[in-house]
């Protein structure tokens, strides 16, 4: 450490000669990569979390590229008139078609869904059903004339014995039935969308553009605004109420408030941090400037007031140049944020920050103790700066260590914030020394020699008090968080973790008694041909029969089994129908007068194979690929709540991978499918990357102190200080989730920069001088450690669960590591002191 400490220290003489120099290039520079930094968007996409490889991921996008993925808005109308809200929907419907998105010379809508034609498919739907629900119906029919012959039959005695039975067959019958009944409820629903009272209508307009493009989601819905207030709604009807929605304007709402959590977190947070650090300094180098020579105190307290930012500019302004470093660079490698790196900015700012703290505070020690300045720079670079390096890069190589992970949510992450450190540590370094020259160069520093701080003082206190007993008290809360560890939990429910939109409450409550279906979130396979489709059928179907212990499959199926794509196929199918008129057209039942029966004569009537193009759109829609033919897939709809993290990952274990026969391999594809699978590679992932980062902070320990003893004192108060932090977790049941995992390695950065700054700084001072370390780099360690905490206390203020999750666990992970540097890792030498076992 101390060789690279030296090549680069020419640079500490170039900033003093060359200030102008350093600082134009370094703010030119950031300027350039800034404008590339604003450009970052976030990609709240799932699938882009998980590797480009990952099959799920693969079927996904040969699915969208298939079937295309499309997110329609909703528009509700309520007034008392069913005719008035038909009127009306059919007028906006027509209006908003027209709808000009001039920005990408385009229609903003390419179709509508609103009546949907249901007598064609009442009049067929036996064409439609399943060779299995054909064989149920025909069932159904032959029991039921059998009923009748025996009804018919006055010699027929009815003993108990057999009314059981007879009871027995009954509920068989009606078990034969109530598949087919089920599939034609989902098969024909109502022609409109209308709550029971039919007060209130929903209708879908389908958009040009993608969700991922928020400048026209936002001029989209503007647009729509606009076109609302002037075909004016109450001229239909004066108690008319209009409103739009639906997930893609949740969708719009959920990036918008994550953007504005972000930044007013930051804002709150910073905004703290600056204060804390101006009147921190400020107090430091007023004491210092009262406590010098009395010839040198020439300037009154308000010229040291009106100075306060000095300290800001000095720190801040080195960081923002590497945050603009970092950012720009991460523009050109990844092109966007994630959900999990769009809280970066924040994070590596608070840890930063710190560098430039223990930089700065110790130049004002050597400055206030008679150096010159350029001494004053050496001296600072050759002890803080050691101590700095190689805090900074165990923090960075230890992020580094996350870009292995498969999960890219992790990789992500390390790549951005171990980048963001090395940058930052390199500014502190040598971009802040040439602010130094010229703040000192036009008197701004105001800096008084105190002769008295070059003596050897005696200190306050000879030794930690009550060692033992903190030492020992830290090992036992350590020992009985590590036993209950077990119960540390993962918190899966999705819902937990999403903030409220009231709009989007709102627009599901107004529009909440209109009919829905219980088929939601299905799973797609994708396979090459409609033999594999029959196959896969097959496959799922066999699974659901024999398979208890997860039963989250509620239905599957797919066009080529209810509408037969080949015309042998289809005469299949119309047989089978025949039979079926035949046994409607048995004496015994056909002038029986049966709703079930009514329904069944109806959907019996096709004589003659129907074509694609005959399908009401709505019902082929679902089924059919962007070039409008049979689309070769599967859908598995759950039975589960998929917003329940661990049901959504049953449901994937379940159907995520179907084998055949022939050994080929289908994945399943959903937002489901990708969030299970990112939650499962999260899971498995996380133990070994946080094992790895700890294995890597202790091998660059080892290679800094060159000594295991020190290696694994100076570690003991980010181990330590974890575990107290699982410990709070335990005691106030806060779980471990999506957003707050991510935290866990700038905790372990900033634990490491304690123990890192306390034991260099003790073995500089050398023995019974820990009261005097934590005088003076312990006000540093905990200034750092205060700032960066604020830095996150903004999180805890947004509106996002899970960005306050993620605040919460740093505030109190950070805390407890500071805790256990300040209590911990004092007490610990003591007691190695007592025993003569330290060694330097």
């Amino acid at each position: 450490m101390d060789k690279i400490l030296h090549f680069f220290r020419p640079l500490i003489k170039y900033n003093y000669k060359y200030p102008y120099w350093v600082l134009s290039v370094t703010i030119l520079l950031a300027i350039v990569l800034g404008n590339f930094a604003v450009k970052l968007t976030i990609d709240t996409d799932l699938a882009n979390l998980l590797p480009k490889k990952n099959p799920h991921v693969i079927a996904l996008e040969e699915l969208q590229e298939t079937v295309g993925g499309e997110t329609a808005m909703e528009v509700a109308i309520k007034s008392p008139s069913f005719e008035d809200n038909k009127r009306f929907a059919e007028d906006l419907i027509e209006k908003s078609l027209k709808l000009y998105d001039e920005q990408h010379d385009r229609h903003f809508f390419e179709r509508a869904e609103f009546r949907k034609e249901t007598a064609f498919l009442r009049d067929n739907a036996l064409y439609f059903a399943t060779p299995d629900e054909l064989n149920d119906i025909e069932a159904y029919l032959k029991d039921e004339i059998q009923s009748a012959k025996e009804g018919a039959n006055p010699f027929l005695v009815d003993f108990g014995e057999e009314e059981e039975g007879e009871g027995g067959d009954d509920a068989e019958a009606d078990e034969e039935l109530q598949a087919f009944e089920q599939s034609y409820e989902a098969l024909i629903p109502p022609e409109y969308p209308v709550s029971p009272d039919s007060t209130v209508m929903v209708f879908k307009l389908f958009p040009t553009g993608s969700k991922s493009n928020l400048d026209y989601l936002r001029n989209m819905f503007a647009s729509y605004d606009l076109l609302l207030g002037a075909i004016n709604p109450q001229s239909y009807n004066s108690e008319m109420e209009v409103r739009y929605g639906g997930r893609l304007k949740r969708h719009l709402s959920e990036i918008d408030s994550i953007m504005n959590d972000v930044f007013n977190s930051f804002a709150s947070g910073i905004s703290s941090v600056i204060l804390l650090v101006m009147i921190y300094f400020f107090i430091k180098k007023y004491v210092n400037y009262r406590r010098g020579d009395s010839e040198g105190r020439q300037h009154r307290f308000w010229e040291h007031l009106i100075r306060m930012p000095v300290p800001v500019i000095v720190i801040g302004l080195p960081l923002l140049v590497s945050l603009a470093w970092t950012f720009g660079i991460t523009y050109f490698v990844l092109g966007t944020l994630n959900t999990m790196t769009s809280v970066l900015f924040v994070i590596l700012f608070g840890m930063g920050i710190d560098y430039g703290i223990h930089f700065y505070a110790r130049y004002i020690e050597f400055r206030s103790g008679g150096k010159p300045i350029l001494d004053a720079l050496y001296e600072t670079y050759d002890n803080t700066g050691s101590a700095i390096v190689v805090s900074g890069l165990t923090t960075a190589f230890s992020l580094f260590v996350l870009i292995i992970a498969r999960f890219r949510g992790f990789s992500e992450f390390g790549f951005i914030a171990g980048s963001g450190i090395i940058l930052a540590l390199s500014c502190m370094l040598f971009v802040m020394p040439s602010l130094l020259v010229l703040l000192e160069r036009y008197d701004w520093m105001l800096l008084n020699v105190n002769r008295d701080s070059q003596k050897q003082k005696p200190s306050l206190f000879n030794r930690f008090p009550m060692a033992r007993s903190v030492v020992i008290t830290g090992i036992l809360i350590a020992l009985f968080v590590g036993i209950n560890a077990p119960g540390l939990g993962f918190q899966y429910d999705f819902g937990e973790l999403e903030p409220e939109f009231p709009e989007y409450q709102a627009y599901n409550k107004f529009t909440g008694d209109v009919e829905q279906s219980d088929r939601r979130n299905p799973a797609y396979i994708l396979a090459d041909n409609q033999q594999q489709v029959i196959e896969i059928l097959g496959k799922i179907r066999h699974k659901m029969e024999t398979d208890t212990t997860s039963p989250t499959i509620q239905d599957v199926e797919a066009l080529p089994e209810r509408f037969p794509p080949s015309e042998d196929g289809a005469q299949r199918k119309l047989e089978e129908i025949a039979r079926i008129r035949e046994l409607l057209n048995d004496p015994f039942i056909r002038d029986q007068d049966d709703p079930q029966l009514d329904k069944l004569r109806r959907a019996a009537q096709t004589k003659s194979r129907l074509d694609i193009d005959q399908i009401p759109d709505y019902f082929k829609d679902q089924f059919v690929t962007k070039e409008g033919e049979i689309g070769n897939f599967v859908i598995v709809y759950p039975s589960v709540g998929l917003a329940d993290g661990e049901q959504s990952i049953a449901f994937k274990d379940d159907i995520g991978e179907i084998t055949l026969d022939s050994g080929e391999t289908f994945y399943a594809a959903s937002t489901s499918i990708i969030a299970a699978e990112m939650l499962d590679l999260m899971r498995s992932e996380s133990p070994y990357m946080v094992g790895a980062t700890f294995l890597m902070v202790f091998i660059l320990m080892l290679f800094a102190f060159r000594s295991l003893r020190w290696s694994i004192i100076a570690m003991l108060p980010l181990l330590v200080g974890l575990l107290w932090l699982f410990g709070i977790m335990l005691l106030t049941g806060m779980m471990f989730n999506f957003y707050n995992l991510v935290v866990l390695p700038a905790i372990l950065g900033i634990g490491e920069d304690n123990g890192v700054h306390l034991a260099s700084r003790y073995r500089e001072e050398g023995e019974r001088s820990m009261w005097d370390v934590l005088s003076s780099t312990g006000q540093h360690v905990t200034i750092g450690s205060l700032t960066t905490m604020l830095g996150f206390s903004g999180l805890l203020f947004t509106n996002h669960p899970g960005l306050q999750s993620l605040g919460a666990m740093a505030v109190i992970g950070i805390g407890m590591t500071l805790v256990a540097a300040l209590t911990f890792l004092p007490a610990l030498i003591q007691l190695l002191e007592d025993r003569d076992w330290i060694r330097f």
